[in-house]
């Protein structure tokens, strides 16, 4: 019994937790990727400069940080006229559609995890990238019809409790 009722309450903090599998990026993460952009920047190779911006971003956008994800977010729509090839610009569609996905901007994130489908249709990350923020978006459906319930529930309790009071 007690183990059904510790899967209820997992379950439970689960769909409320938002478990996705995305990972995240630390401070010290972020302030390595940065430093690499700014030795880059006086190195000879626009290649290793381009790389080390897109390591950046990764970890912009995957950052707990909601000013970390903004700037990773900034960062990519900046870059994104300017990729090389249809790989590079699939990556950055990516890693932006992280970023808004960490911003709960959950329909352009799956928006652009389909334009990323659109370039590469079986790639693993953007199918589980999509498939996550369905059902977020499902899940934070669920979550505003409940709210909007038990709004309802009280309302027509209070009318309820008013008219039985006055009778």
């Amino acid at each position: 019994m007690e183990a059904k009722i510790g899967n209820f309450f997992d379950s439970v903090t689960a769909f409320f937790g938002g478990g996705d599998h995305i990972p995240w990026s630390d401070r010290d993460t972020i302030s390595g990727c940065e430093r690499e952009v700014a030795e880059a920047v006086n190195g000879v190779s626009d290649e290793l400069k381009s790389e080390s911006i897109m390591r950046l971003s990764w970890a912009l956008v995957h950052s707990r940080q909601p000013e970390d994800v903004q700037r990773g977010i900034a960062m990519l729509e900046a870059s994104l006229a300017n990729s090389s090839g249809p790989l590079q610009k699939r990556e950055k569609l990516y890693l932006l559609a992280v970023g808004y996905y960490r911003s709960s901007e959950y329909p352009r994130s799956r928006q652009l995890a389909e334009q990323c489908l659109e370039i590469a249709p079986d790639w693993r990350q953007a199918l589980t990238l999509k498939k996550t923020v369905e059902d977020r978006i499902a899940k934070d459906g669920v979550i505003g019809i409940g709210i909007t319930a038990t709004a309802v529930g009280l309302i027509v309790g209070g009318i309820a409790a008013a008219l039985a009071r006055k009778g």
